[in-house]
């Protein structure tokens, strides 16, 4: 007993202690705090949300409280990206972050960072000092180094400028690199189906493709009646249709309950004055990323003087590590960003000298050496790993399977980072934002802005590759590796007047959701890496046109939409399959029907129906595709048939309308889908769930956590809140506008018309602030689950903090 009392005293101790911990991090919002590094006051006002307001006369002076407020409130999550970026990630959290950090290491990202921090203009680097002096200030005026810091046994080290370079590199891995494994997944196909099956297998377009330049009649809405009849499908059944079955883990990944890896999103959309129900134009936008704790953006509003000395206020979302509002409005314009999935990143097949692993072939047909860098990985706990990274001509090497490779990326070159973004607060209409986005060093982005006359564009915002004529990019999802002796590359890049770009267009709309952005041939200057199927864009479009006024509110309704309609022939097929004759002596089969004919269409929480019609489509893909993507991961094992192309969607319905591709063991295509029903039913109810407690939203609870919440024992109540976002049950899914997984969904809802912010909406996961003991760590989470509008500008200041110029007392 004396010694379970000595335990309990001392778990109390822990407890208490870091509960106190944690406590002591958080950071000081009321009082004056002595800047040295500031020119003028800055005033930093928190509403009962905790979202800063920042006050200053200088776009120096906002740069260093920007940095401030991100430093007290974000500076471990800034560190992760930092360190994701330039493979430094095992230093902190040891030898299990070594895999990610030889991967990302080739890439060299903090010596390219450190070469352009040194040749950037003098106003660029004036705002990166600033920023990062605010950083360490902010990070320094912390009575405790953050918890995170604690439990890994370290100190955070210095922000520097060429940090904030390392964020937005972090973005490129995020945003671009897939593009990688779309490419190898590509190159495993071709290597392990018969060529003619090829064009069907990789189509470079469907028929939900709603490019914006093919503006739809008013009576042309084909979302529910979309046909495929004139696919071309090859008679015969693959060797891989035919062989035992396998139950594909991708059935269990990307189709019921998706994992972020296998999901695609992001939305924006725009009507111009003319649509909009107070007559002037409405900009809607919901980027989706990974969901965790804290959320990737931090909302910041600033009150300062535009260039001509005027008063400008810019309210949005900034990326904690970098100085701008990354989306967001300034009154005039209000603008955001969805991924482009153009082609941004080539990779060569590389002839190597079988005598010599560093040498390789080249298009004039001679040998060429790589160049050898040796790498130093810190590891935390363990002694340091020592590495060679070999550099081609186009890029480093790397080695999969029986191939190497040379990767040739936008994002290795000077051009691919720099501050631009920044310059998008001081534009005042849409065309002098749509040449700004054209020269901002990103991740390439679909661009759509709105200005206060009511105007409407689009281009891509950031590097466009300027591609040869004999390895021209298309609007074909063909791309494979090339062979080093044929590789030629590109050219440098496009100017921003030569980017594709669409103002005022006829229709008065625009959307973009990642999919095909253009039918014309100004597609080619994009590419498609691997851009969605177009189910998403084709609901959100013909949203668009089937009214011809929207408020805010609209909007909101059709960011929340989570109708399924692209699962729709899935249903029918379904109950066409479940006649009379299947049903009897079937009372499960003649459940599922009676399910899924009761249901209202919806991917909402409560639905039975779309989870049955879900599982009956991934049923299919498993039939039709498990046995071949269990071939490809023999390569590599993330490699399969969903990362060769994005429109498998489309393939399976053209398969479905043809009756093809029947299994041999079938006899005809009845019995093929009728047992397709079974198994969907078998995987529905393989946890003891019965078909009619199949709740899609029990299969899509939230997991949006803080990177710790498995490190720390439950039993430990270090925190008054946890590290963990409620289990909520979420609607929504793949190919509709509520993109959502678990752990994958809207990284903020943004509707804004502006000049009138005031009735503009926002929402987003998770709080403001890094700790979880802070009030603001899950604060507004609650109006981005269930969808509520809360407003876009903070609300009254509930806290003040006065940052004052003058010399340091330290």
């Amino acid at each position: 007993m004396r010694a379970l009392a000595v335990l309990l005293v001392l778990l109390l101790a822990i407890a208490i202690g870091g509960r106190a911990l944690v406590h002591s991090s958080l950071p000081t919002i009321d009082g004056t705090r002595v800047a040295p590094a500031l020119q003028a006051q800055v005033t930093i006002e928190r509403d009962k949300l905790g979202v800063p307001t920042l006050e200053g006369s200088t776009t120096a002076d906002i740069a260093y409280a920007t940095g401030f407020v991100h430093g007290q409130d974000r500076y471990f999550q800034m560190d992760l990206l930092r360190r994701v970026a330039a493979g430094e990630l095992a230093a902190l959290i040891g030898p299990p972050a070594l895999d990610l950090d030889r991967l990302h290491r080739l890439h060299r990202f903090r010596a390219r960072a450190h070469a352009i921090v040194a040749s950037l203009d003098d106003d660029s680097r004036l705002l990166l000092d600033r920023y990062t002096a605010g950083v360490n200030d902010g990070l320094a005026s912390l009575s405790a180094r953050p918890f995170e810091y604690w439990l890994l046994k370290s100190r955070p080290e210095p922000w520097t400028a060429e940090d904030t370079l390392l964020v937005i590199y972090a973005m490129y891995f995020d945003l671009q690199y897939e593009e990688l494994q779309h490419t190898l997944s590509r190159a495993a196909l071709r290597e392990s189906v018969p060529a003619r099956l090829l064009p069907f297998l990789l189509p470079t377009s469907s028929h939900w493709d709603a490019p914006l330049d093919r503006v739809p009649s008013r009576t042309a809405n084909k979302t529910h009646a979309a046909t495929v009849e004139s696919y071309p499908v090859p008679p015969s059944t693959p060797d891989w249709v035919s062989a035992p079955p396998v139950h594909a883990q991708a059935s269990e990944g990307e189709d019921m309950a998706a994992a972020p890896a296998a999901m695609v999103g992001s939305n924006n959309w725009a009507v111009d004055g003319a649509h909009g129900a107070s007559g002037a134009a409405i900009f809607a936008s919901d980027m989706h990323l990974g969901l965790s704790l804290p959320n990737i953006w931090y909302r910041l509003s600033v009150d300062t003087k535009d260039p001509q000395g005027k008063s400008r206020r810019i309210t949005g979302v900034s990326l904690p590590g970098t100085p701008a509002i990354v989306a967001g409005s300034n009154g005039k314009i209000a603008w955001g960003f969805t991924n482009s999935y153009g082609n941004f990143l080539d990779v060569i097949d590389l002839e190597v000298d079988p005598q010599d692993p560093l040498r390789y072939r080249t298009p004039d047909g001679h040998w060429a050496r790589a160049s050898v860098h040796r790498e130093r990985i810190a590891v935390s706990g363990a002694a340091p790993v020592e590495f060679d990274v070999a550099d081609t001509q186009w890029g480093p090497m790397l080695k999969t399977g029986a191939h190497t490779y040379a990767i040739r990326w936008v994002a290795h070159d000077a051009r691919a980072v720099n501050l631009g973004l920044a310059r998008l607060a001081d534009a005042d209409n849409v065309a002098s934002a749509l040449t700004i986005g054209a020269s901002c060093g990103i991740p390439t982005q679909n661009l759509t802005v709105v200005d206060a006359q009511g105007n409407i564009g689009w281009t891509v915002a950031g590097p466009l590759p300027r591609r040869l004529p004999t390895h021209a990019s298309t609007t074909a999802l063909t791309d494979f590796p090339v062979r080093s002796n044929e590789y030629r590359g590109w050219n440098g890049y496009l100017n921003p007047p030569e980017y594709p770009r669409l103002v005022g267009p006829p229709g008065g709309r625009i959307w973009t959701a990642n999919n095909r952005q253009l039918a014309g041939v100004e597609q080619a200057k994009i590419g498609d890496s691997g851009s969605d199927v177009g189910a998403r864009a084709t609901q959100i479009r013909d949203a668009l046109f089937a009214r011809d006024r929207f408020s805010e509110h609209d909007m909101l309704a059709l960011q929340t939409d989570d109708r399924a309609l692209w699962i729709e022939p899935w249903r029918k097929l379904a109950l066409e399959t479940l006649d009379e004759a299947t049903l009897e002596g079937h009372p499960q089969r003649a459940k599922f029907r009676r399910l899924i004919e009761q249901w209202n269409g919806r991917a909402d929480a409560d639905a039975v129906g779309y989870t049955l019609v879900r599982a009956f489509y991934s049923a299919f893909y498993e039939a039709w595709f498990g046995g071949l993507d269990a071939e490809l991961a023999k390569t590599q094992p993330d490699l399969n048939y969903r990362h060769a192309t994005s429109r498998s969607l489309a393939v399976m319905e053209a398969l479905a309308q043809h009756r093809a591709w029947v299994p041999w063991r079938f006899d005809g295509w009845h019995a093929f889908a009728l047992d397709r029903i079974d198994r969907a039913i078998e995987s529905v109810t393989q946890n003891g769930t019965t078909l009619d407690e199949a709740r899609w939203g029990d299969r899509n609870r939230a997991s949006i956590k803080h990177p710790f919440a498995r490190m720390i024992p439950s039993w430990v109540p270090i925190i008054e809140s946890r590290l963990e976002a409620p289990r909520d049950p979420l609607p929504g899914d793949i190919n509709m506008p509520r993109i959502q997984s678990p752990s994958f969904g809207a990284s903020e809802r943004m509707v804004i018309s502006p000049g009138h912010e005031a009735q503009a909406i926002f929402e987003m996961p998770g709080g403001e602030s890094g700790n979880p003991a802070s009030p603001y760590f899950l604060a507004g989470h609650e109006n981005w689950v269930h969808g509520n509008a809360s407003p876009f500008l903070p609300g009254p200041a509930v806290h003040r903090l006065v940052l004052m110029p003058g010399s340091s007392s330290h």
